[in-house]
């Protein structure tokens, strides 16, 4: 079983993403990542390979140990032991591209900057992460793309373009600009198939493009 959290951290006026991930039982690392404007600021590993094979009872202690890496970053962000650089709130975004995504993915999204014209911008703060399986969970956050200021009560919508049947989930961004959406990915069926991400705020709109790719099938054993 996978365990994992994710909270925003507001250091100094700045909202950060903090990320736990159990990497699953094959290399048996918890993974925490502090990402801001879809950067990595800092990492933290550790193994729990001592808890394996896993019951009941270690996957208790597992958990424990998930909140608890997870909870010390955070203290650690907000007390000042766990100092990281930031760009002030009104600083010009960076322009940085996205990790790529895990092996086992079913899909390929390329670092995509939003177009120049678009007024807001949408980054994916688990662009490595956000497939498992069939099922999809976008974390986002939308800010102002020349004030570099979060941007709240804006709509964000996702869709699948070449997918077997219609796929779309929409939400809008909180206070502190992030938002996440949930969905199950459809069987791809075209060679141009793409994960479509927009923010609408008025006549203010960014947009995020990745080029999906079909998982190659395993030849059945004759």
């Amino acid at each position: 079983m996978l365990f994992g959290h994710n909270t925003n951290v507001t250091v100094n006026g700045v909202v950060i993403h903090v990320q736990t991930e159990d990497r699953g039982l094959n290399s048996a690392v918890l993974d925490t990542t502090v990402y801001y404007r879809g950067r990595v600021l800092h990492r933290r590993t550790s193994k729990y390979s001592d808890l394996l094979p896993l019951d009941a009872n270690r996957e208790q202690i597992l958990k424990v140990r998930v909140h608890a890496q997870h909870a010390a970053v955070i203290d650690e962000l907000r007390s000042g032991k766990l100092s990281v650089e930031v760009a002030p709130v009104g600083a010009a975004p960076v322009d940085t591209a996205q990790p790529a995504p895990p092996a086992v993915a079913a899909v390929v999204p390329p670092a995509t900057t939003p177009a120049v014209q678009h007024a807001l911008t949408v980054d994916l703060l688990n662009p490595r992460t956000w497939l498992a399986g069939k099922h999809a969970t976008l974390y986002l956050v939308v800010r102002d793309r020349m004030l570099g200021t979060v941007s709240s009560g804006v709509r964000l919508s996702a869709r699948i373009e070449g997918g077997a049947e219609k796929t779309e989930a929409s939400t809008m961004t909180g206070a502190d600009g992030h938002a996440h959406l949930q969905f199950e990915m459809p069987r791809l069926t075209s060679e141009d198939a793409a994960l479509v991400i927009e923010a609408v705020a008025g006549e203010a709109r960014g947009q995020l493009r990745f080029q999906l790719r079909a998982k190659p099938k395993v030849p059945a054993a004759g």
